[in-house]
């Protein structure tokens, strides 16, 4: 079954308008004559589909519109143009003091994202002393939200999204979250819904992580997608490749031969790859 499809997504920031510079500034620019409004296409054309218990990796460097996709699926953001798809309750794990209100008690705030995620009163009633239990904040409930630690936020954020039984987990580099033996305890719990049959969009700059949890893999650059493919160990090589030639490949032939130079000069990640299949 069909859950997630993106088809021909295109995402794109204004920057130099009203809202983004002020209207004494902008008074300011129309008078010099210095007024210019510029578009930024963060991603064009962006097209996949995913099925119930894929777990897509999304790869390409910085400024690629990896994150700005995610948003996208979420909700957070709205495409220009195309068709975004989701069937199921979707948590994501993108920037984790999002969504929190600073003068809100920690309780209240349970409350609060549960809700963003469109989860009911009730449901969370019943997932309320869970949800702070494994945060480990069972002694800051009636804490304001301000008054918590950095590492606190995350894991409440993260113990929020974990525990309410999403259908669709979205991940910005995020598979564990705290320090020492709670980073071990948020690490484990997130394999365990992946391997439940949740389906996953993970970002990530760690291709080994790719190539190990991912079957699916999806590469941008610069906002346009170079491909999307069941391949992945194989898009995984060609873009390690890209990383050391900067030659973006035009289609799946180009690709295929970035692979093999990869492994001809890493023979050790193909011996390294043989000895995981076994």
């Amino acid at each position: 079954m069909t859950v997630v499809t993106c088809k021909n997504v295109s995402i794109r920031y204004i920057t130099g308008d009203l809202k983004s510079i002020g209207l004494k500034e902008y008074v300011v620019r129309k008078l010099t004559g210095n007024y210019h409004v510029r578009e930024f296409w963060a991603d064009r054309d962006v097209s996949f589909k995913l099925n119930k218990g894929d777990m897509l990796g999304i790869i390409g460097s910085n400024g690629a519109g990896k994150s700005t996709l995610l948003k996208a699926i979420s909700g957070i953001m709205m495409p220009i143009s195309g068709e975004i798809k989701v069937k199921g309750k979707i948590a994501a794990l993108l920037e984790l003091a999002s969504g929190f209100d600073e003068e809100l008690t920690v309780k209240e705030n349970v409350y609060l994202r549960g809700a963003l995620l469109g989860y009911t009163h009730k449901f969370l009633d019943e997932k309320y002393d869970e949800i702070i239990s494994f945060a480990e904040l069972q002694d800051f409930e009636e804490y304001s939200f301000k008054q918590l630690s950095s590492g606190m936020k995350s894991r409440l954020a993260f113990s929020i999204a974990c525990l309410v039984d999403p259908d669709i987990l979205i991940l910005d580099e995020v598979l564990s979250v705290g320090d020492g033996d709670f980073k071990k305890k948020s690490e484990a719990k997130m394999l365990s819904i992946i391997s439940g049959g949740v389906t996953c969009i993970l970002v990530s700059h760690s291709i080994d992580q790719v190539r190990e949890l991912c079957n699916k893999v999806l590469w941008l650059d610069h906002g346009t997608q170079v491909t999307f493919s069941d391949e992945t160990k194989k898009i995984c090589d060609a873009y390690e490749e890209f990383l050391v030639t900067k030659k973006r490949p035009e289609n799946m032939a180009e690709i295929e031969k970035m692979a093999r130079d990869f492994r001809e000069r890493n023979p050790e990640e193909e011996q390294s790859s043989k000895q995981k299949k076994k």
